[in-house]
């Protein structure tokens, strides 16, 4: 008697439901979103879901490697046989598995002992429930996320679609295409879904996932209030970066900027300002998820693109709104909040002065046509500025690299020399001048 891999439920899926092979998705490509074919997809995804999490492994992931330099498609045969042998959901069975496995070591695959063992061939029945698992139910989503599109879903379907995609994300099967279903959605139903999964410990490892899909979503509210003119709000960073033309998300575009006297002194007075800010230790935002430090980090240039618009308000908006989207601020307040950001604001704006700097001509044999003297990093002070900059711990490769770059003035030279030997200073910093005064 045949013993079967999938549940009843499976076994009985309509076509082309039930199709494990290429034809499947060809043939769903075909058919239109009717009001039974919705209710087949939604079906589907009820008979595909496990009672437990997942854990979905390529069944030829250890071979591929063995393979990759050979011309004759031995994987591609291998995993042919399966759908060879169960071309539909109700041939699944432990009988037929065995006879692939059979077939496998026939072929000489090379982890496949001939003759198989019963381990293997548990193994391979395993893999192939839960490939069989994954490929319906991305086949299913694709076509609700496709009807949702085509504005097809009514809202009790839409509902039912957003609580079979919120179930999956959290046993962790065809997590993507759930969470594209969510994003089709839209607001508030898939939003409000994806914010529930954000805060839920049961979605573990995808958590960064669907919080930068959330975050996709949110995006425009974001970029609506940075366009709102920052009437009565407090300002965060000094006047002097009040002008800065330059968004900081894309750590200022300085290189395009020629080397006149004016952008010359509106470096001069940025590095200025930025050593005017408040300095408070870089705390390691979500030391667990870095993928969370990038998203968060999102949040706040969304809402505040230009320094003109760092203030006390949206610097707030963007604490709150992190919170709610369920990320570990390691206990930070508001104000906490809003103290590393302009420091981590200032950094990027010093950091981006001396990059551009130090691609400067500098001396009256390379200056070409520009003034020397306009040139100069000791008529801008800037040697000084990078030392202070330095020992603020700010830019730090930055401005050295600009000193570097310039140690053909006597300041330059001096101060490089200094940074190198201090004892004072950090050994990491010491070595970084001592790279370039050796």
């Amino acid at each position: 008697m045949d013993t079967y891999l999938l549940p009843a439920a499976m076994r009985e899926l309509p076509p082309p439901w039930h199709d494990l092979t290429y034809r499947r998705s060809q043939d769903l490509e075909e058919l239109a979103p009717t009001e039974q074919t919705r209710e087949q997809a939604r079906s589907v995804l009820r008979a595909c879901l496990p009672e437990r999490r997942q854990s979905v492994h390529d069944w030829d992931e250890q071979l591929r490697d063995f393979y990759d330099d050979r011309d004759d498609h031995t994987l591609d045969e291998a995993d042919a046989w399966l759908t060879r042998i169960m071309p539909t959901t109700s041939q699944v069975t432990r009988e037929r598995v065995a006879q692939v496995v059979g077939i496998w070591a026939g072929m000489g695959i090379p982890t496949v002992p001939a003759p198989p063992t019963e381990q293997q061939i548990d193994r391979v029945a395993a893999e192939w429930v839960a490939s069989v698992r994954q490929a319906l139910v991305c086949d299913a989503f694709a076509f609700l996320e496709r009807a949702t599109t085509a504005g097809s879903l009514n809202d009790a379907e839409a509902e039912d679609a957003a609580l079979l995609a919120a179930a999956f994300v959290r046993v962790g099967l065809a997590v993507e295409a759930a969470v594209r279903v969510l994003v089709a959605l839209g607001s508030p139903r898939g939003e409000q879904v994806l914010l529930g999964l954000a805060h839920d410990d049961e979605v573990r490892d995808f958590r960064p996932y669907v919080r930068s899909r959330l975050l996709g979503l949110r995006r425009s509210v974001y970029e609506a209030r940075s366009r709102e003119v920052t009437r009565d709000e407090e300002p965060l960073l000094p006047e002097a970066l009040h002008d800065l033309p330059y968004s900081w998300q894309n750590e200022f575009g300085w290189d395009a900027i020629a080397p006149d006297t004016k952008s010359l002194g509106r470096a001069r007075s940025a590095l200025e300002a930025c050593l005017a800010v408040e300095r408070v230790p870089d705390v390691q935002l979500c030391r667990d998820a870095p993928e969370d430090c990038s998203a968060i980090a999102e949040v706040v240039r969304a809402l505040m693109p230009y320094p003109r618009l760092v203030t006390r308000e949206r610097m707030n908006e963007a604490w709150r709104e992190c919170e709610s989207l369920g990320f570990d601020l390691q206990g930070m307040n508001a104000a906490s909040f809003a103290k590393v950001w302009c420091t981590r604001i200032a950094d990027r704006v010093t950091a981006a002065v001396f990059r551009w700097l130090a691609d400067l001509p500098h001396g009256g044999a390379s200056a070409g046509d520009k003034e020397p003297a306009a040139l100069s990093a000791t008529a801008l002070g800037a040697a000084g500025l990078a030392e202070r900059s330095v020992r603020r711990g700010s830019a730090v490769e930055e401005a050295i690299w600009f000193l570097h770059r310039t140690d053909d003035e006597p300041d330059s030279r001096e101060v490089l020399a200094r940074l190198a030997s201090e004892p004072s200073r950090p050994i990491t910093t010491r070595k970084v001048a001592q790279q370039w005064t050796s």
